[in-house]
């Protein structure tokens, strides 16, 4: 899962995905746009959904960090971890 922030409304679920070096907007699994911050993100969202009545500042919307361990795989210097099954 890439790092994002969240926020559900009536309308709809809306996102702000971090996607390499740049951010995008998302309506539900629509994207919206593309941008150099989330701040820029939160503004278009804003601009767009007026109705939505989306919070004005990232604080207010729900963070969600990236899982690099899901999304890249163990670390292979970490040891491995065997389990005996109960027999």
């Amino acid at each position: 899962m890439l790092a994002q922030y969240v926020y559900p409304a009536k309308a709809g679920l809306f996102r702000i995905v971090r996607h390499g070096r740049r951010w995008r907007s998302m309506f539900d699994m629509q994207e919206t746009g593309r941008h150099d911050s989330a701040e820029d993100a939160l503004a278009a969202l804003r601009e767009q959904w007026p109705q939505a009545r989306l919070p004005v500042s990232l604080e207010e919307w729900r963070y969600l960090p990236q899982l690099a361990a899901l999304t890249h795989g163990r670390d292979p210097d970490e040891p491995v971890v065997r389990w005996r099954m109960a027999g």
